[in-house]
C-alpha cells in the first residue's frame, strides 16, 4: 500500500492566496469601469459596457463567493488533518504505554 501524506503547509498557502485575491477584488470593482453615457461619445457604446459591467460584476461575485468557500473548506480541511493527527500520535502513545505495563 503507498504512503498518504498531505502537505498542510500548501493547502494553507492556497488557501492564503485565494484570500489575497479576494481581498485585491475588492478594492478594484467592476463598475469602475462605468462611465456616463457622455463620456462613450456613444449611446449603444455606453450601453453595451454598462450591459457588460453589469453581468460581469454579476459573475465576479459569484466567484469570490465560490473562492470564499474553497478557502474555507481547505483551511477545513488543514484543521481536521492536524486533529486527527494529534489523535494519532495519542492513541500510539497509550498503545505504547499499555503494552508496557
Amino acid at each position: 500500500m503507498g504512503e498518504f501524506y498531505v502537505d498542510l503547509e500548501a493547502l494553507q498557502a492556497a488557501a492564503s492566496g485565494i484570500n489575497t485575491t479576494l481581498d485585491a477584488m475588492s478594492t478594484k470593482k467592476v463598475s469602475d469601469i462605468d462611465a456616463p453615457k457622455d463620456a462613450f461619445g456613444h449611446d449603444e457604446l455606453a450601453t453595451a459596457v454598462l450591459d457588460f459591467c453589469d453581468r460581469w460584476n454579476i459573475g465576479v461575485e459569484n466567484l469570490a463567493k465560490d473562492g470564499a468557500e474553497v478557502s474555507d473548506r481547505l483551511n477545513q480541511c488543514v484543521k481536521r488533518y492536524e486533529e486527527t493527527e494529534v489523535a494519532n500520535q495519542t492513541n500510539l502513545t497509550r498503545a505504547i504505554q499499555n503494552k508496557g505495563s
